[in-house]
């Protein structure tokens, strides 16, 4: 993950919104003193890790992926035309 100083990314505020909502990647931007770093990440991205911590975080959904997962190693699958 790129980071830069916090001066750098207000300069240039545009161009570096266009780019992570292009590229997907997060940026830090960083403070002087460290303590105030954040992260920059498009709403597709941020979206894309609050759905897979509420999963996660799902002990229902997460029994039910794994379970999928070791039907799937040992072949226990059909496969099914989608129309």
């Amino acid at each position: 993950m790129r980071a830069i100083s916090s001066a750098t990314f207000r300069q240039n505020l545009k161009s570096y919104l266009k780019t992570i909502h292009k590229d997907g990647e997060p940026l830090t931007v960083t403070t002087k003193d460290g303590k105030n770093n954040v992260v920059v990440l498009s709403v597709t991205e941020y979206d894309s890790l609050v759905a897979t911590a509420e999963i996660s975080a799902n002990t229902y959904l997460m029994n039910k992926i794994r379970r999928g997962e070791k039907q799937f190693s040992r072949g226990e699958f059909k496969e099914h035309e989608l129309n």
